[in-house]
């Protein structure tokens, strides 16, 4: 007599989860050209269990999450074509209550501030908000430009020039004890390093370090104070569990598990204390970076 009932139940399950699996947009095209042969393209991994997961389970897993923190390749546009797939998918889940980017200063908060909530947004988008040309504005454009239109709260996650200067002439001493561990410090001052070429005389990267920490302290602060569920999109050295902003997070007593996303090229490799995912995405061919300092 049950197994009517066992069976439509079965049946209503299956299309429920199938209407979820619907209700996310399509996945955009690879843009990058290198590693389109690789294996693990476009694969989703659960670092812990090294499971691969669906586009579908990865939104299942960060929904619920009061901060969700994304790891960029700031010049990859596949990273930044699934951050805007990640910010519309987490939407059709739940109201997204704030997205914070590196990208913006304190000084930029006022332009976001005055742009929310528009009918209609200026045409000249980056003027508005005196967008820095630094960052490639084709690849972060769409992303902030869903944010507000759809009345998502934008909010600066860096410090202001002043303020990095400031910590470069008087770096403060961090509290906590995650974040100041010695192996943190030494693999950050290395980082520092390579990411300036090994140009630098190494009486400068204990202030660069420090400049790097408080940076990641800053981005955890404003992660805090933002309207949750949070998402943060950032370079992965900030976003990763190991060296960046969930150490401080930890450190300055945050409630709730956060959770780390790492979109990473082909070819990478993140280990278990990085991320709680990695996307694998195309790779752009690569570059020297350091040769015109060469």
């Amino acid at each position: 007599m049950g197994y009517p009932l066992l069976c439509a139940s079965v049946l209503f399950l299956s299309l429920v989860l199938a209407g979820c699996q619907a209700s996310l947009p399509p996945l955009p095209a690879w843009q990058g050209s290198e590693g389109l042969d690789r294996p693990e393209l476009g694969q989703i991994h659960d670092v812990a269990s090294g499971q691969v997961i669906s586009p579908e389970q990865l939104i299942q897993g960060l929904a619920d999450a009061p901060r969700v923190l994304v790891g960029e390749k700031h010049d990859s546009p596949d990273h930044h074509a699934l951050q805007l797939w990640l910010l519309r998918a987490l939407q059709l889940h739940r109201a997204q209550g704030s997205l914070l980017l590196e990208m913006l200063q304190p000084e930029q908060q006022s332009k976001a501030d005055a742009l929310a909530g528009l009918a209609q947004l200026p045409q000249d988008l980056p003027t508005a908000l005196a967008w820095d040309k630094g960052w490639d504005w084709q690849l972060y454009g769409p992303i902030v430009r869903e944010a507000l239109q759809h009345q998502v709260p934008l909010l600066a996650a860096n410090l202001s020039p002043a303020q990095l200067r400031e910590a470069y002439r008087n770096p403060v001493r961090l509290t906590g004890t995650l974040s100041t561990a010695p192996s943190v410090r030494v693999a950050l001052r290395e980082h520092v390093k390579q990411g300036h070429c090994g140009l630098l005389p190494d009486s400068q990267l204990p202030a660069m370090l420090a400049v790097q920490q408080q940076r990641d302290r800053r981005i955890a602060e404003r992660l805090l104070a933002a309207p949750q569920p949070a998402l943060l999109l950032a370079g992965a050295y900030h976003a990763r569990k190991d060296l960046g902003v969930p150490l401080h997070l930890a450190d300055l007593g945050a409630e709730g598990e956060s959770k780390v996303l790492l979109l990473a090229e082909v070819g990478e490799q993140v280990e278990p204390a990085m991320a709680d995912y990695v996307w694998y995405t195309a790779a752009m061919p690569e570059q020297d970076y350091c040769a015109r300092f060469k």
